[in-house]
């Protein structure tokens, strides 16, 4: 058994490393699943894990430790912003810019606090800002601001301890503030749940923006003869099939409309609204019922050659109609010269034939869709690495400032994301793939955090300034959420459900949304932590070395 009590003790070991690194990360998500009063500590049960791991004398070594640290880091900030980063753009200026800005205020006068805690109240920089990150639930902001902090000069291995502590003794409370607050606003303001659901399923109809079907009769004249090519009214809308002498025919762009057809027609119900007036009448006809040589279905863009190729070039070549895509996770009718991406899914109308033909062209592979591509996901971290460690000097700062391997990475992520394709090479990420590399990330991250933090962390909660620094971080957590809740219901009247996922989003709270959605099965609650996710996560990341500049 010599060899096994060697096996814990040989610090300096490869196997002892893999080994402890384990059962931490093991023992951590475990603890993470345990429920009290409904709250689990989910994935940061392993950060709990490595301080009592590291409280009994088990630790690494340094060197790998702080390899491990950082590669962990990489991985999980590439990871998000792969996530985050179609959606960032578009959640901001499409979906909600009072609540962008509503969120962007919880963070703000967060990071604001924590300043002023740090000093008014004289505690370090270093435990300020794991305060903050603790306060609001948000791992990533710790790694920012440890891996800036550790870049900085004269910094010590004690020093570098500090965030990780003032995060663990923050964090319970910041998931039990957030669930406070909610409760508080739905008090004050007499809010009945069950009237803000209603209220907000009236809104998502009236607005709705699903493309819909309809089947108009053309009884206008002046369409007699006419190229669908040549009708200057299709934007948004797209003309699918044709009921002319008792045939149905697929619709191309030099298909001719006579009156008397009648013709099915998708898009929003705006556009097709006014199409109506246009074309004519509803028509009592279904043609989908009458449709015997034409069939709808649905294929997934998976062929390299098929990626950046427009609507127009797909439907010329292989005689069909394209009618709707949905792309992450929004469903749209296309024009012409909408170019498809990779993972894209197409409703596509057509013969037997040519169904058979395009879904060769398109892949529809869903190994090929599941399977993630790795020459690029290195490529961005190489990237990601270069931009972070680029010094950039700004006025007042004692040194150059780097974007470190936290906000480099991340950056990149959201560009490439953005940019979605390169040729045959895809920065798409199948989720699942996502999903376990910002795992895989982030447990390395916390394993390490608090292995190397856990023999000071009883000390310092028993006998040092823990309960302190915990009443410190409650007022990190309350006072922006009240705040800001009071601002939205007093001013902007703003649904209480999505006011409870903003409060959720604004804090990248898991648990808090699962809480939220508890209070009723609307959807406003999901929507609304989605839409304040990506700016906010980039915000905390960002706020957090901000945090550590501006006070040291």
């Amino acid at each position: 058994m010599q060899w096994l009590l060697e096996l814990f003790i040989d610090q300096n070991s490869v196997p002892h490393t893999l080994l402890i690194i384990s059962l931490v990360i093991s023992t951590g998500l475990v603890l993470g699943r345990l429920s009290l009063f409904g709250i689990e500590l989910g994935i940061t049960g392993v950060l709990f894990s490595g301080l009592i791991f590291g409280h009994f004398g088990n630790q690494i070594n340094a060197e790998v430790m702080d390899f491990l640290r950082e590669f962990g880091l990489i991985l999980f900030v590439y990871a998000i912003g792969l996530e985050v980063g179609p959606g960032f753009v578009n959640s901001f200026f499409l979906y909600g810019v009072r609540f962008n800005a509503l969120a962007a205020g919880v963070v703000i006068l967060g990071a604001l606090l924590a300043i002023a805690i740090s000093h008014f109240a004289d505690i370090p920089v270093a435990v300020a800002v794991g305060l903050f990150s603790g306060a609001t639930t948000n791992t990533p902001s710790l790694a920012a601001a440890q891996q800036i902090l550790g870049g900085l000069p004269n910094i010590t291995g004690e020093t570098l301890k500090m965030p990780g502590l003032g995060y663990a003794v923050a964090y319970p409370f910041g998931i039990v503030g957030i669930i406070l607050s909610m409760q508080l606003i739905k008090k004050v303001f007499k809010v009945n749940v069950e009237t803000e659901a209603e209220t907000f399923a009236k809104v998502q109809q009236d607005n709705a923006h699903i493309p819909v079907c309809q089947d108009l009769t053309v009884e206008n004249t002046n369409l007699n003869q006419r190229c669908i090519a040549d009708i200057p009214f299709f934007e948004g809308v797209v003309i699918t099939r044709i009921l002319h002498d008792g045939e149905v025919h697929i619709a191309t762009p030099d298909s001719h409309l006579s009156v008397g057809d009648t013709v099915r027609v998708v898009g929003d119900k705006v556009p097709l609204k006014k199409l109506k007036m246009l074309i004519g009448p509803e028509s009592t006809i279904d043609l989908q019922q009458m449709t015997k040589n034409l069939y709808l279905r649905r294929f997934v863009v998976t062929h390299k050659q098929a990626i950046g190729r427009s609507i127009g070039q797909l439907c010329l070549t292989h005689g069909v109609t394209i009618s709707r895509i949905h792309r992450s996770d929004v469903e749209f009718s296309p024009t012409p010269d909408v170019h498809v991406q990779f993972g894209d899914e197409l409703h596509i109308v057509g013969s037997q034939e040519a169904l058979e033909a395009i879904e060769k062209a398109l892949g529809n592979s869903l190994e090929e869709l599941n399977h993630p591509q790795i020459v690029p996901v290195f490529i961005g971290i190489t990237l990601g690495v270069i931009l972070g460690s680029f010094p950039i000097t700004m006025p007042g700062m004692p040194s150059s400032v780097k974007l470190g391997l936290a906000g480099g990475p991340l950056i990149v992520a959201i560009i490439l994301s953005r940019i979605g394709n390169w040729g045959a090479m895809t920065w798409h990420l199948p989720k699942s793939s996502n999903i376990i590399l910002k795992d895989m990330g982030i447990v390395l991250f916390l394993a390490c955090v608090g292995l190397n933090s856990g023999d000071r962390f009883v000390d310092t909660l028993v006998h040092g300034d823990g309960f302190y620094w915990m009443g410190c971080a409650t007022l990190i957590t309350l006072l922006p959420l009240l705040t800001m809740a009071f601002v939205a219901q007093r001013f902007f009247k703003t649904n209480y459900l999505s006011l409870c996922g903003l409060l959720a989003g604004s804090m990248t709270d898991p648990p808090a949304l699962a809480f939220a959605n508890g209070l009723n099965p609307s959807a406003a609650v999901s929507i609304a932590y989605a839409t304040v996710y990506p700016l906010v996560m980039i915000l905390r990341i960002i706020a957090a070395q901000m945090i550590v500049l501006f006070i040291i």
